[in-house]
């Protein structure tokens, strides 16, 4: 299979996450996971920054084809950045290989024949 796709992973106070999939349905993005988490941070950090950290987070997970990160993770910032209520934060690292999905289920078809 000659596509390639990206995991975005975003973490945003709780209770954002369903923003992160709006904004990432938005560029293109079908669905992702959610599991929730707990941040941790250095007090220095939280004052240096001027920030009230909220130790519940959303954690959201988006497989998507390399193609749209781009417009993913800018429409995730846009909705859900550090400037909003959501606070989050978002990256994204390539995936080598992916089983599970309709279309490697088709190429694994046409390779077949």
């Amino acid at each position: 299979m000659d596509k390639k796709y990206e995991a975005v992973f975003c973490a945003v106070n709780a209770g954002f996450a369903d923003s992160v999939m709006y904004a990432a349905r938005k560029a293109g993005a079908s669905g992702g996971t959610i599991l929730k988490g707990h941040g941790t941070t250095r007090t220095e950090a939280t004052q240096q920054f001027n920030l009230d950290i909220v130790p519940e987070k959303d954690i959201v997970i988006i497989l998507i084809p390399k193609d749209i990160k781009d417009a993913v993770l800018k429409e995730i910032y846009v909705q859900t950045g550090l400037e909003t209520e959501g606070h989050g934060i978002a990256f994204s690292v390539p995936v080598h290989s992916v089983v599970g999905l309709s279309d490697f289920q088709e190429d694994a078809e046409e390779d077949a024949q």
